[in-house]
């Protein structure tokens, strides 16, 4: 009996197209990276051309079949680092590290449940550090041992204080003054620019190693990209993408020498945090965010395979539900208010613990409603992203920003 595919022996690679070379086989065959996942399927498909010729016996006469396209999707379990390209693919802009601030002298006070920050001299503004940020104080003289390295998520800021959340289970120490001190956006940052956006495309192999075959579609961008997060299970991410072609098959790998899938934890909602308009979301039982670029396959006479991708308006949205406490977001919804979010994820509640983070500085509320029930009564948000007009505050001037902490 022959073998059969499986699942567990599959691997997948993927590599960042040259600008110029979309949907070419790349030239060379290093610099891959295995891609971890839940699922993956990558497919050729063709459009179906079926004949409208009428005759007496009432059946089918012919069918062909058309121009083919690479379709794919990816999924899997959300975690820093793993899925960056991506996510920076559908936002239009590569990641950039974070901005920083040196030489600092720093008082870090209590402020109700969370704490502040305060510099006495520059602006936290013109040094590039915004609301939804995830920062660290990385250095400072006398600075106490639990304020260094710790995870801090900005909730609102002026020129010369911070309000942040601790991300972690070790609170931050009330000190005066800390001199010498430094503090860092951590990792790498993206957002949809308001010029100069990339038009990404990879080529992503197939190889099932149990069988020996292996396949390669080239051309391939990002449509979309959907996170999903509950306080009872790990979060997740979905990926949808259009290309060109099945390019190539063989029997043997056509990467060589992929650099080994990333090995970051697992994030999870009950170590997050969603935050509306500068303050907890209530209780929040379940949040997503959709993130869709708009593409469009162009077809050619004399052509088998689509002859490009056209990308479009890139558009942000997403829900959460919430146990019913108050009148907050009924009223946010009623009155047509705008207001931020900023959802952020970590691998765990140790100080300096990888984080993911996704700011929308500007969002509608579309719907607010709530269903009845024996026990609690369960509101559920849907929301749409808007650009972002209003900066004075720290808000970033885009529809969705992204930090990661594990790029360096």
């Amino acid at each position: 009996m022959a073998t059969k595919a499986a699942g567990v022996f599959k691997k997948v690679t993927y590599k960042k197209e040259i600008i110029g070379q979309w949907g070419e086989v790349p030239a060379v065959t290093t610099g891959g990276q295995y891609l971890r996942r839940t699922s993956a399927d990558f497919n050729l498909t063709k459009d179906t051309l079926e004949s409208a010729e009428l005759n007496p016996s009432f059946q089918l006469t012919g069918v062909r079949t058309g121009v083919g396209s690479a379709e794919g999707s990816l999924a899997g379990e959300f975690s820093p680092k793993s899925y960056a390209d991506f996510f920076g693919s559908v936002l239009a802009k590569d990641f950039v590290a974070g901005a920083s601030a040196t030489g600092l002298t720093l008082a870090v006070a209590a402020s109700g449940q969370y704490f502040t920050l305060t510099r006495s001299t520059g602006s936290w503004l013109t040094d590039g550090v915004k609301v939804g940020n995830v920062v660290r104080i990385t250095a400072g003289t006398g600075a106490d041992p639990a304020n260094l390295n710790n995870n801090l998520l900005v909730l609102s800021m002026t020129a010369t204080v911070l309000t942040v959340q601790v991300l972690s289970r070790v609170a931050l120490v009330v000190q005066a003054s800390i001199t010498a001190a430094a503090v860092s956006v951590t990792g790498k940052t993206t957002l949809v620019p308001l010029t100069g956006h990339t038009d990404d495309s990879y080529s992503i192999e197939q190889y099932y190693a149990d069988i020996s075959q292996s396949e390669l579609y080239t051309g391939l961008k990002v449509t979309s990209a959907a996170v999903s997060v509950s306080p009872s299970g790990l979060s997740t991410v979905d990926f949808s993408f259009s290309g060109k072609d099945l390019a190539r098959t063989g029997t043997s790998e056509f990467f060589t020498s992929p650099t080994n899938a990333t090995t970051t934890g697992l994030l999870a909602g009950a170590t997050g945090a969603l935050i509306v308009n500068g303050a907890p979301g209530a209780c929040i039982t379940d949040a997503s965010i959709n993130i869709e670029r708009n593409t469009e396959s162009t077809q050619c006479i004399g052509s088998t395979a689509v002859s490009s991708i056209a990308v479009g308006k890139i558009r942000a949205s997403g829900s959460f539900s919430a146990y019913f406490s108050d009148g907050t977001f009924r009223d946010i919804y009623r009155n047509e208010t705008n207001v931020s979010i900023v959802l952020a994820l970590t691998e765990s509640n140790e100080k300096n613990a990888n984080v993911v983070a996704f700011v929308f500085p500007k969002v509608r509320f579309m719907s607010a409603t709530n269903a009845d029930s024996e026990n609690s009564i369960v509101q559920s948000i849907d929301w749409t992203a808007l650009l972002n007009d209003v900066t004075t505050g720290g808000l970033p001037e885009t529809t969705v920003m992204m930090q990661d902490t594990a790029l360096v």
